[in-house]
């Protein structure tokens, strides 16, 4: 079977779709290394409707949905200007979600993102392209490695009121 893979940009009537495939995706990353209480207090306010819808109306960020054969397998989420997550400045474009639902790994998808990411920065005229990512995350750290991106910093990322540590990685353009 041929697979077709298109990218569709989301709007804010997309935001319970988005919602279902965040909680999949970010449950199955990382479920294993968190108690459920931590999980579940994360989840609730993090891809809560109101926010989502939010986030989806905010002229500084682009969703994307990659699509498989009409079926999202996942999904890209960037920001430029005050949406960035970090003031990395405004010739900075952030990834911030690169996420894959689990029948969908190891195809490819996560390189079709962080290209079309990509180019997204040139369209824009950021000379940076950056993101964060859990610093246990072997997998996603030697995946951004291998695109280029190189670590820059750190940063705490709070799931409910555990702390943990986010690596800054970074690519010039």
């Amino acid at each position: 079977m041929i697979k077709q893979i298109q990218l569709v940009k989301m709007d804010k009537n997309d935001w319970q779709e988005l919602q279902k495939v965040s909680i999949e995706t970010y449950t199955d990353t990382f479920e294993p290394y968190n108690s459920p209480e931590i999980m579940d207090a994360y989840l609730t306010t993090a891809y809560e409707s109101k926010k989502l819808q939010r986030e989806l109306t905010n002229p500084n960020s682009r969703f994307y949905f990659v699509k498989v054969n009409q079926e999202i397998a996942g999904y890209l989420k960037v920001n430029v200007k005050d949406a960035q997550t970090e003031k990395m400045g405004d010739d900075s474009l952030e990834v911030e979600r690169i996420y894959i639902r689990p029948p969908f790994k190891h195809q490819g998808l996560g390189t079709r993102l962080i290209q079309e990411a990509e180019k997204l920065a040139h369209e824009a005229h950021k000379s940076k392209i950056w993101l964060g990512v859990w610093e246990h995350n072997e997998p996603a750290k030697r995946f951004y490695a291998k695109f280029g991106f190189k670590r820059i910093g750190q940063h705490s990322f709070f799931m409910g009121d555990d702390g943990q540590t986010d690596y800054l990685m970074q690519k010039k353009l």
